[in-house]
């Protein structure tokens, strides 16, 4: 690439200025980033070992605790790392992996909320088809596409983003490499960009939030014809934890990818990040999984299992 041999690092946002505040940032992103770890890794070994779990519903589920799991460790450890070390560096081919990550997994978490959420409705709306509709093939193809999409996705933005040039400013004002802030500092025109990333982002962003808000619709309708009313509580506490979860992580980063440039603030754009990058894996296996009756017994099973393991 050209601009490489312009500009060869990038400095990323401090969250602090001094050091004890950055201590205090570096332990609570530990404990949000254990805290997800944790939970995906136990959501992931628990669907892989449990026999009774591999449905199609858990097959999605393994599927969004394996790119929470990526999507967290793509940036939070850099970060941590750059507190401890009083840093701010990160290499251009890193950034460009960087950016090249959080677009691919953040695009994947919101196609696999998607299908999640068609899941759902054929479970709920169309029972007595469930297991046609949603056979084996079906289900790995459907998981096929929501990586090819992603993985296109973030090419075109990728690829797009770093054939601008940056011989400016080499400061990026977030704590990991983000498209809307390295445009800010770029010296090309960015407009062509700008043009693409909202049609981008209409398409896939407004296209998966249609038909989520569809099938969690049909989903309320169905539910309201049950006769039970703890079946109808059980639904509606299942439902709505999704859709604030689906809410709040497309919420913030179309805010991000889409505000213009001159109305962002450093302290909004901070916050934004963190609630999309951050907040959506360490709350994702609470919301879907940890809950769920059936991966109770199953973690239970296998703690029993391990604790008589014969030694």
């Amino acid at each position: 690439m050209n601009n490489q041999s312009i500009i060869t690092d990038f400095l990323l946002l401090r969250f602090f200025e001094t050091w004890e505040l950055q201590v205090l940032h570096f332990v609570v992103f530990l404990v949000i980033y254990l805290a997800a770890l944790l939970g995906n890794v136990l959501i992931i070994t628990v669907v892989a070992l449990e026999q009774s779990l591999h449905t199609p519903m858990y097959f999605f589920l393994l599927n969004l605790s394996f790119l929470d799991l990526c999507y967290i460790s793509t940036t939070v450890p850099k970060s941590m790392a750059n507190s401890i070390t009083n840093s701010r560096l990160i290499s251009f081919s890193g950034c460009v992996a960087q950016v090249f990550l959080v677009i691919t997994l953040a695009a994947a978490e919101l196609a696999f909320l998607l299908v999640m959420a068609y899941d759902r409705y054929v479970a709920v709306c169309l029972p007595l088809h469930y297991r046609i509709i949603m056979n084996r093939d079906a289900c790995v193809q459907m998981a096929g596409c929501c990586w090819f999409i992603s993985l296109l996705y973030s090419v075109l933005h990728t690829g797009n983003t770093f054939r601008l040039h940056f011989c400016q400013s080499n400061i990026i004002g977030q704590f990991f490499c983000d498209i809307p802030q390295l445009l800010k500092i770029s010296c090309s025109s960015t407009q062509p960009h700008d043009i693409l990333m909202l049609v981008l982002a209409a398409v896939l962003g407004g296209t998966c939030f249609a038909l989520i808000v569809v099938s969690y619709s049909n989903i309320f309708l169905s539910v309201l014809h049950l006769p039970s009313t703890q079946g109808k509580h059980k639904a509606f506490s299942t439902c709505v934890p999704h859709l604030t979860v689906f809410c709040l992580f497309l919420g913030t980063a179309t805010f991000t990818y889409t505000q213009p440039r001159s109305a962002s603030s450093l302290a909004k754009d901070l916050l934004a990040a963190v609630f999309y990058s951050v907040l959506p894996p360490v709350l994702n296996p609470n919301i879907y999984s940890l809950r769920n009756k059936e991966i109770k017994e199953a973690v239970s099973k296998l703690l029993v299992r391990a604790i008589s393991f014969p030694k």
